[in-house]
């Protein structure tokens, strides 16, 4: 998978009134008004692109999440096998919706896990240390953070895992790295998700909490989607996690 970036970047403002957000666009290489305290690489879910939440940044605002650099990476457009072979932005191959005896696209998934460990690099290199970066994501994307987040070398700030499931649960315990052990993660699923049953979803967070890792868990009454109520507690997270 190519290193070159392909994405969506929003800082939010300094202004603390919840009614006047700050919140502005930014292309990459124009200087920003103020340096971000924090950076949330957040990844979008299968067929979908970078912009896909990026309107969710305001409501963010509006509830205290400021100085926070936004950045919504577009996946690469790949066959996906579970539609027909039809190519669309995809992190890695989905054979089946069957999470019980499909095969899993290994190769993939660690290609899109390494292309966030690229991302978080270049976070770094532009001053943000890596102590000041969360990585989020939904759906498919958030499978790629949770497994980001097991093999990841170095402690970064949270990890954000929305209506998702963790993947290649089977090799966790060989290959995770005791970095982000206590690092938290904020890990949310609706009660009606159609697409992710919510148990696999369960599963998926009782393997982490069972190999130790900082789970907190939220379910709502909603379908594959984000809520507002999830907005709300993701904001309070996010502003309790965020290193002062």
């Amino acid at each position: 998978m190519s290193t070159s970036f392909d994405d969506v970047e929003i800082t939010t403002g300094t202004n603390t009134d919840a009614d006047k957000p700050t919140s502005t666009l930014t292309n990459r290489g124009r200087k920003e008004q103020s340096s971000p305290l924090l950076s949330i690489i957040w990844l979008h879910g299968l067929g979908a692109d970078g912009h896909d939440f990026a309107a969710v940044v305001p409501e963010f605002e509006k509830l205290g999440v400021h100085r926070c650099r936004f950045i919504f990476p577009h996946a690469p457009i790949q066959a996906v096998t579970i539609n027909g072979g039809m190519e669309m932005r995809s992190w890695y191959d989905i054979t089946s919706l069957d999470f019980e005896s499909r095969e899993q696209d290994s190769a993939g998934i660690h290609a899109s896990a390494e292309q966030v460990e690229n991302l978080i690099q270049r976070e770094i290199d532009r001053g943000v240390p890596a102590e000041r970066i969360m990585i989020a994501g939904f759906s498919q994307g958030g499978a790629v953070v949770l497994h980001t987040l097991i093999r990841l070398e170095f402690k970064i700030a949270g990890v954000i895992a929305l209506s998702t499931y963790l993947p290649l649960s089977e090799t966790v315990a060989v290959e995770k790295s005791q970095a982000n052990q206590h690092t938290p993660v904020f890990m949310a699923h609706g009660q009606q998700d159609d697409v992710i049953d919510l148990r696999y979803a369960e599963e998926s967070r009782d393997t982490l909490v069972t190999h130790g890792y900082n789970v907190q868990w939220k379910s709502y009454a909603m379908p594959h989607s984000l809520s507002i109520d999830e907005i709300v507690d993701l904001a309070q997270w996010i502003t309790t996690n965020r290193p002062i």
